[in-house]
């Protein structure tokens, strides 16, 4: 019989094995403790930054300063990852048609879309530009005027008046469509005969939104020195804030879910709500009566409360297609919510109204350009419903705006006066 030989065991090839996977497992680790190392210090450096950014108080809104360098011809040499840059001591502002600002424009101008960049790289563009002298591009502001004329036109309709809603017509809602409110004898006397305000009639206008961006700012001269000052639901403006607000109000917008929620409707004591409105002196107030059906009875109780009271202060409604027209041309801009904000249609009405826009307390993010957390608005840190309106969208839009010269967006501190 033959006998079957032992298979050969080779011992050596066993360590063999285990000396590679050791070699394999020693180099995973090295390799695992040089990314850490790097990660460390990398880390050191990202918070020896924002302490830098810490020790800056919440009440300075001015630019943060990093380096940047210039070519011969005064242009910006990118950095060695491709971006440039912001300049702290400069000896700006720059003129607006300067290399520099040209550069510092077109990167903006490259985001198409908000989606497209980080929220910190938007920052560091927007700090960017401000070494750069803001200029009216006329060319630009006159076609943008043009385009807000064919769809808007806010000289005729941006207010519901005598001329442009007749006695015994039916006027459609914006929102419930299917609602028609009759235009009888005493809704009709209630309506201007015409619009108050023309076309380009005034020469430089302030639109003062609400938001934390503008505590602290001292732009309250800035903005009365304006011919027409526009402001976004009866904010306050008393002393507490008028050296950042300024006092001035030609117009100011009133929601009627204020009215709704901080004056009961006005059906018990209207004195409250008439002595707030007498902050803003002789200022007209306009009210989205038309907006949808809650909103008509308690406009129309503003109205008469003030005729009760003998005030001389104009009250006005929007007129329901104005506001759908401006609807539709922002969402082909970018802007689709389910609301514009007040700040957004007085804006666009400004834009209309006036020769050259300033925008001031517009923001719609929880930290300034320089990365230093804000309330959002001025005088409290109550949030908006979420989901309703498209904040970052209208400022993504307004930067943009300022970017080509069509408006000028002020989120630093004031010099004027």
């Amino acid at each position: 019989m033959l006998r079957r030989k032992k298979a050969y065991a080779d011992t050596s090839s066993g360590k063999d094995i285990l000396g590679n996977r050791s070699l394999c497992f020693i180099f995973i680790c090295a390799f695992g403790l040089v990314t850490l190392i790097q990660q460390i210090l990398s880390g050191k450096n990202y918070i020896k930054s924002a302490q830098q950014f810490s020790r800056l108080k919440g009440d300075e809104t001015g630019n943060w300063t990093g380096p940047v360098n210039f070519s011969d011809d005064g242009s910006l040499k990118p950095a060695r990852n491709g971006r440039k840059r912001y300049l702290g001591n400069y000896d700006g502002p720059f003129e607006y048609n300067s290399t520099t600002c040209r550069e510092l424009r077109q990167e903006i101008m490259d985001v198409k879309v908000l989606t497209m960049v980080k929220t910190s790289d938007l920052f560091e563009r927007w700090r960017n530009l401000q070494i750069c002298r803001w200029e009216q591009n006329k060319e630009e502001t006159s076609n943008f005027k043009m385009s807000l004329s064919r769809c808007c036109n806010a000289p005729s309709f941006l207010f519901t008046t005598k001329r442009n809603t007749p006695a015994g017509t039916k006027l459609r809602y914006e929102v419930d469509t299917s609602g028609i409110l009759p235009i009888t004898a005493e809704v009709f006397k209630m309506f201007p005969d015409d619009m108050p305000y023309s076309k380009s009639q005034f020469k430089k206008c302030a639109v003062v939104g609400n938001g934390g961006i503008i505590k602290n700012s001292k732009c309250g001269k800035e903005i009365d020195s304006a011919d027409f000052v526009f402001r976004c639901n009866i904010p306050p403006i008393s002393e507490k804030y008028s050296a950042d607000v300024g006092t001035k109000t030609d117009l100011v917008s009133i929601n009627p879910s204020i009215i709704t929620e901080r004056f009961q409707k006005l059906e018990k004591w209207r004195r409250p709500f008439y002595e707030v409105l007498q902050n803003y002196e002789n200022s007209s107030a306009v009210l989205p009566a038309f907006y949808n059906t809650r909103n008509t009875d308690v406009s129309f109780r503003v109205k008469y409360m003030l005729d009760d009271f003998d005030s001389q202060r104009g009250v006005f409604f929007f007129h329901p297609q104005y506001l759908l027209n401006v609807q539709r041309f922002w969402a082909v801009q970018g802007v689709r919510a389910k609301r514009l904000s007040s700040g957004l249609m007085l804006v666009t009405a400004a834009l209309e109204m006036c020769e050259e826009v300033h925008l001031y307390g517009f923001w719609a993010f929880p930290m300034n350009p320089s990365g230093i957390f804000i309330t959002h608005h001025y005088y409290d840190n109550v949030k908006p419903r979420p989901g309703f309106h498209a904040m970052p969208h209208e400022i993504f839009n307004f930067i943009h705006m300022h970017t080509r010269g069509i408006v000028n967006v002020h989120t630093g501190q004031c010099t004027c006066c």
